[in-house]
């Protein structure tokens, strides 16, 4: 890169316009700025619904929008924030009524705040851009609110979780999306009519993007095997677990497609992590805190690999909400905490086990052909009950696509589907 793009120099005239770049999508606010200025260098902004923001001068220069510090090609910074002066402040903050100039055709139109920086450097932010990004109490709350919320569910929730149709997703943008926001949201859902030849799921999951591998292959084949390297290649009882806690990462979402389901018993059962950790933080919270801080280990071993990981059964993210489970007590190693440390926590663990069997957490289905169940599986586990392979075949196939995947694709079909309407 070079030295002129990344120390962001002001432009050569003053009066030329500086070209401003946003997001891919405009951002629309329908309140205006009534008032701008700074004090001690920090910029205040008052809006037409009488809220008040204020801006630290690293965050604003950090975060100008125009094309030379912010490459509108890849909508990528290119500015560095330490080649601000360490003296930074604003010389002077004001409100444009009109559009600012723009290289780019989705850049939002509107009134902007024009600051011009004590280095001679000018950045432009549209009001929706600061609006949407404002750092205030109450912009982060509102911001926070707007989150999607995971729905909660046991078995009593059963028909509220959505099925939907194989060739409708595979068809229309707006089913697809559907899908997708429901899948979010819940964490499960039920996929008919997918059509019961090989490799079929991977019509779905290639809607998304592409799918992850692991050592079990690319797409893996769930049916009784000779030489299992896996409890699932068996006929055994499978109890609720999510796949690979053996991995840093565990997959995200996991495709499970039911081809052929002749054996007696084997029946599928998911339970939604979410509402096993709910249910503790409510009724036993020290049992719940201890599984979100006790790291505890998970083994999948063979002839060809070795996967060790070592992580809380219940995770939480930065404002305390549970974002994951990582659970398999078949890939349980053994507990490594202090031994004055294990009766509370295997008073803990059994807690856990024991709710993963109530039958209020739990909801059973028998898969048939066409069926394909597609899951959170950081969040719900799944489990299969003992089946007889001599009274019939039992086939099916899985493949996982990361929760990243998942969330892309619905940021990128939400702003398709506004630019058609």
């Amino acid at each position: 890169m070079s030295a002129s793009l990344s120390s962001c120099e002001a432009p050569a005239s003053t009066d030329q316009p500086v070209p401003i770049v946003v997001d891919w999508r405009p951002f629309e606010t329908t309140d205006t700025m009534t008032s701008a200025g700074f004090s001690e260098n920090i910029v205040h902004v008052a809006w037409s619904d009488s809220r008040k923001t204020t801006f630290d001068p690293w965050w604003l220069r950090d975060n100008c929008l125009c094309t030379r510090c912010y490459l509108p090609l890849t909508r990528e910074q290119i500015f560095e924030i330490v080649d601000a002066p360490s003296d930074l402040a604003p010389a002077s903050v004001v409100i444009s009524r009109e559009a600012a100039p723009s290289v780019t055709s989705d850049t939002v139109s509107g009134p902007t705040l024009n600051v011009t920086w004590n280095d001679g450097h000018k950045s432009s932010y549209p009001a929706g851009w600061l609006r949407a990004h404002a750092t205030d109490d109450v912009s982060r709350a509102e911001r926070q609110a707007k989150n999607p919320r995971p729905f909660i569910w046991g078995a009593e929730h059963a028909n509220k979780l959505r099925t939907f149709d194989y060739e409708h997703v595979m068809e229309n943008n707006n089913e697809l999306l559907a899908w997708l926001i429901a899948l979010r949201a819940s964490g499960l859902t039920l996929m008919k009519n997918v059509p019961t030849k090989a490799d079929s799921l991977l019509g779905p999951a290639n809607r998304i993007s592409h799918i992850r591998e692991t050592n079990f292959g690319r797409v893996f084949d769930v049916k009784s095997k000779p030489t299992p390297d896996s409890a699932a290649y068996t006929s055994v009882n499978l109890p609720p677990h999510t796949d690979l806690p053996t991995r840093e990462l565990q997959p995200g979402f996991q495709f499970l497609h039911c081809l052929v389901n002749d054996a007696i018993g084997g029946e599928s059962i998911f339970v939604d992590g979410f509402a096993i950790a709910q249910a503790l933080r409510n009724e036993h919270p020290a049992s719940f805190t201890l599984l979100t801080q006790t790291p505890l280990w998970s083994w999948n071993r063979d002839d060809r690999t070795d996967y060790r990981w070592s992580g809380p059964l219940i995770a939480l993210d930065q404002n305390d909400d549970i974002s994951e489970i990582r659970y398999a007590n078949f890939l349980r190693g053994p507990v490594d905490a202090p031994t004055e440390k294990m009766p509370t926590l295997y008073y803990a663990l059994r807690l856990f086990q024991s709710m993963t069997r109530d039958s209020r957490f739990r909801i059973e289905r028998r898969l048939t052909p066409g069926d394909m169940w597609v899951f959170d599986n950081r969040r719900v586990m799944h489990a299969r009950r003992e089946f007889d392979p001599q009274s019939g075949a039992r086939h099916l196939q899985g493949v996982y696509v990361d929760r990243d995947e998942i969330n892309s694709k619905i940021r990128v079909l939400q702003r398709l589907l506004k630019t058609q309407n």
